[in-house]
């Protein structure tokens, strides 16, 4: 579980996208869930990096699931365009956890 600050900046996003990847390689974790529930406003380069994590942790074969989005974020994720894909979401970390532990996860072959 990562919890992201209430103001992330830049540097700090980036730092926790890399320790999200590390931790699922030394882990051999099975998802991840980000606890974003204090988080107020959300920019581009942030909604881009939550994104782009997530399908990083599906390429290393796990499931991201997005916790405690506040109305305000998905009110300005949704104007500027951020598209989640297949990334699931909660509206709290205790039901995010469940996502991951009860649900199994589907695969899409070519």
């Amino acid at each position: 579980m990562v919890t992201m600050p209430p103001e992330p900046d830049d540097a700090t996003i980036t730092a926790l996208q890399q320790k999200v990847l590390d931790a699922m390689q030394q882990k051999e974790s099975k998802g991840v869930v980000l606890d974003i529930s204090s988080v107020e406003t959300v920019d581009s380069f942030f909604a881009r990096t939550v994104a782009e994590t997530a399908q990083m942790v599906e390429l290393m074969g796990g499931r991201t699931v997005i916790a405690g989005m506040q109305p305000a974020v998905a009110v300005t994720a949704t104007q500027i365009g951020l598209s989640l894909g297949k990334i699931e979401t909660a509206l709290n970390v205790e039901r995010a956890l469940e996502l991951l532990n009860n649900k199994p996860r589907s695969r899409t072959r070519a």
